[in-house]
């Protein structure tokens, strides 16, 4: 429970960073974040991280990443596609290129390798 706590924490802020530094693109310098009640417990499912970096520990940093961020795009789909059938998704990638069903863009691969490997480190004992 407490790292699924710590998980939702840094994930809300994460997103939060996220989406204020978004504004800068389209030049609102007020930086102000978004996010919904529901990335919590979503964000909060990383904790599996915790166990699973411990299976991985002798393996190199690129295929932790790699299996971090294939998990996370798991979950983001999931989650997402059960949000979105119930019309409570807070996000939608439509517009975006490279996204499966609106629920998840392929481009942000790299920013969930690297999330999953700050989770990781979030979660070493």
């Amino acid at each position: 429970m407490k790292n699924f706590m710590k998980c939702g924490i840094c994930g809300w802020c994460l997103e939060l960073l996220w989406t204020s530094l978004h504004s800068l693109l389209r030049r609102d310098y007020k930086l102000i974040g978004h996010s919904s009640i529901w990335m919590f417990p979503i964000y909060g499912m990383a904790a599996v991280i915790g166990p699973l970096s411990t299976k991985l520990k002798n393996r190199n940093m690129a295929l932790r990443g790699l299996i971090y961020m294939n998990g996370i795009f798991s979950m983001e789909y999931l989650t997402g596609s059960l949000l979105k059938k119930k019309n409570m998704c807070p996000w939608d990638y439509s517009d975006a290129p490279l996204n499966l069903r609106g629920v998840i863009r392929l481009d942000y691969a790299p920013v969930w390798f690297v999330t999953g490997l700050f989770f990781e480190k979030v979660l070493k004992p």
